[in-house]
């Protein structure tokens, strides 16, 4: 136990010290990134089954500088409220709260694995980046299902272990010279790293990632006091631990056999056979530059109704939205496209998905609103569509309002 306070300590001390992320002084523009339709697709990432509603109550436990603002304006009607043990995480975010008249927001210091002291439950929990920075992470993530609602959703963001083999390289190195944390430190650690190798596992990440830009994230990144990674099966292990279930991937297509350059593999029947959990163990190992997992889960023992299935004929009630962040690119495309769909925030580069005519007809008919068997109503149609709304599923292109077909009772 006094090992995990000194932790704690040294945890809390580190993010008074370099605030993360950096503090922003204006969140308008992104307020204007945000709206009915966004939302909506958002809310049914998570509720597939649920009509959209905006008044939900979330928690956003270990927000940092800003992640409990953002929510509070993306959000408009829902109860926020964000905790951190960071003082001046919270200080940061109360500037903003009042800056941008977010009434709406409610803000306290509270370590995470204290958050049952709130004396209240949330529709939505998001914890991303802190769990595996917590001396006890299994303590933190069942403190944060104590507080979600029995029909709630969580948004758990946890660091994966190979695509961090060059951080936790350089972690050991640092702490093998005893590098601190002063302005003076890290502009040296700076300096440092650009004597790098050409071939050294963190370059990758040194090239793209923008924690690398600033004081405060190569800080975060290299010289933490607590950091610990979770492969895909040790995550799966870690919600079961905590009283919680798999629901899906945020960005599922990078572990999904069936999608990318595994689809075409000879590899793709042995991938298939395996149970699902394994098939996404197999595809991490496969693509081995995983940096972080991101899930939503649910309470272990809330029904498990909300599951995209194109078994059946439930599918044809499926009301499909657009991702936000979809590109449809028309140009250098391969014989037969009429279309490539991308969306972009994957991060792999053979996540795309051509499309011919008559597909990308269906796909331009898309309005959130009409359902999959409104949008293809001639029988003769059916399996094309079947094809392409599972794929525009896979890859991250839609998501689902699967309400109708709660209601009508085909589920």
């Amino acid at each position: 136990m006094l090992d995990a306070d000194r932790v704690a300590r040294e945890v809390n001390a580190f993010y008074e010290r370099h605030p993360y992320p950096p503090p922003v002084d204006d969140l308008e523009r992104y307020r204007q990134s945000w709206n009915e339709d966004r939302r909506r697709a958002e809310a049914h990432l998570f509720w597939p089954d649920e009509p959209y509603r905006e008044d939900r109550t979330i928690l956003v436990a270990g927000c940092g500088t800003s992640q409990a603002a953002k929510h509070a304006m993306r959000w408009p009607r829902a109860k926020v409220v964000g905790i951190d043990v960071s003082a001046t995480g919270i200080e940061q975010t109360e500037r903003l709260r009042r800056k941008h008249g977010l009434d709406n927001l409610e803000l306290r210091q509270l370590p995470v694995e204290r958050a049952s002291e709130l004396g209240r439950t949330f529709d939505h929990v998001v914890c991303t980046g802190v769990l595996h920075h917590l001396p006890h992470p299994d303590t933190g993530l069942q403190a944060l299902r104590d507080v979600l609602a029995p029909n709630g959703a969580m948004h758990l963001m946890v660091y994966a272990p190979y695509g961090r083999a060059g951080v936790y390289l350089l972690q050991d190195y640092c702490r093998r010279l005893g590098i601190g944390t002063t302005a003076d430190e890290i502009e040296a650690l700076a300096a440092s790293l650009r004597a790098l190798p050409p071939d050294h596992p963190l370059m990758p990440l040194l090239r793209s990632a923008p924690d690398f830009k600033d004081q405060a994230g190569l800080a975060d990144a290299l010289l933490h006091p607590q950091d610990r990674a979770y492969s895909v099966p040790q995550l799966f292990e870690f919600l079961r631990a905590g009283g919680l279930r798999f629901g899906r991937w945020l960005g599922q297509a990078a572990y999904l056999p069936q999608c990318g350059a595994l689809a075409s593999s000879a590899h793709l029947p042995l991938l298939s056979r395996l149970p699902v959990e394994e098939q996404y163990a197999a595809v991490e190992l496969f693509r081995g530059s995983m940096v972080r997992h991101s899930v939503v889960a649910y309470r272990i023992e809330r029904p498990d109704h909300e599951r995209v299935d194109f078994k059946g004929d439930a599918w044809l009630d499926f009301v499909p939205l657009r991702a936000p962040d979809t590109v449809v690119v028309q140009e250098r495309l391969q014989p037969g496209a009429a279309a490539v769909l991308i969306n972009r925030h994957h991060t792999y580069t053979d996540l795309y998905l051509p499309i011919t005519a008559q597909q990308k007809k269906l796909v331009d008919a898309i309005d959130g609103k009409r359902s999959i068997g409104e949008i293809a109503p001639e029988h003769a149609l059916r399996q094309v569509a079947r094809v392409l709304f599972e794929g525009l599923w896979w890859y991250d292109q839609v998501v689902f309002d699967l309400s109708r077909t709660r209601v009508e009772g085909r589920m």
